[in-house]
């Protein structure tokens, strides 16, 4: 039986977290609203729908189409989340230097900022549907390249100590086997903060084609690999520009994931005894 597919995935969050979500997939003169929003939040939620058209140079119609986009019923509702975002959000990084103590200071905050918004992201009843399909499971195919395959045999390997069988490889071609052998009600997730990785999407189309139940971790909505996600479990990235760190981007992929375990947990009964199991099963590979 076919899994229903959501085709265009609710938006969580508040209308900075939106914004980021979408940046990637709006039109100049959307992006030219979303780049201004993000650059000045402080003076915009100060200002009607008038104002902030004349800031940037568009017309009013634009700033509307903008919040219809970010699944906003109009200007009002966008301004009151971005009111949250605003009373909410971190402080601003630290200033800039070269030395090591300024460097960890930026990362550290751009990484905390992260975390925060992922969790303002978080789309609870999504991550329940999820944790339920997983706990029924008869096996999990985890599909990611590059960094998102890294958490992807992490999270392998926390469902394996559920008692859930769990698969992942770096070999596009063993994972394709994996997902066209896997039985009735198993799950495949896909790993991909850009929600653009050739063989992720392809993974989960594949598994939607078989009609599996298909989970997208990623950063970007309305990326190809949302059109074919059973359900879409959405992290923030906000990486610091003046660096090619991406440890913001890991651990927000990684926070999710353990949301996702503890959501699990609970429709787990044998769960404990097992992670008690699992835990003797290597206790002898220590010193």
């Amino acid at each position: 039986m076919t899994t229903s597919l959501s085709s265009s995935p609710a938006l969580p969050g508040g209308a900075l977290g939106r914004i980021r979500l979408e940046a990637d997939h709006l039109s100049p003169s959307l992006r030219r609203v979303a780049d201004h929003v993000l650059q000045d939040a402080d003076n915009v939620v100060h200002q009607n729908i008038t104002e902030l058209a004349l800031s940037v140079g568009v017309g009013e119609a634009t700033i509307t189409r903008l919040c219809r986009k970010l699944n906003f019923a109009g200007f009002h509702a966008f301004k009151l989340a971005l009111a949250a975002d605003v009373m909410n959000r971190t402080p601003a990084p630290p200033p800039g230097g070269d030395s090591l103590g300024a460097r960890a200071a930026r990362l550290l905050h751009f990484t905390t900022q992260t975390l925060e918004n992922t969790v303002q992201l978080l789309d609870a009843p999504a991550v329940e549907r999820v944790a339920t399909h997983l706990a029924r499971a008869p096996r999990v195919v985890l599909a990611g390249q590059g960094n998102s395959g890294l958490l992807a045999q992490y999270f392998a390997n926390r469902l394996m100590r559920l008692g859930i069988t769990a698969t992942v490889s770096t070999d596009p071609h063993i994972t394709a086997v994996g997902i066209s052998t896997l039985p009735g009600g198993g799950v495949v997730i896909g790993l991909s903060s850009s929600g653009s990785t050739i063989d992720t999407v392809q993974h989960l189309q594949l598994a939607r084609n078989h009609g599996h139940y298909t989970v997208a971790v990623t950063h970007r909505a309305s990326s190809p690999i949302t059109r074919y996600a059973s359900d879409v479990l959405f992290t923030a990235a906000q990486e610091d520009p003046l660096s090619d760190s991406v440890l913001d981007t890991l651990t927000s992929q990684a926070l999710m994931l353990e949301l996702l375990y503890a959501a699990i947990l609970p429709k787990r009964p044998e769960a404990h005894t097992l992670l008690r199991v699992t835990a003797e099963s290597v206790v002898d590979k220590k010193f």
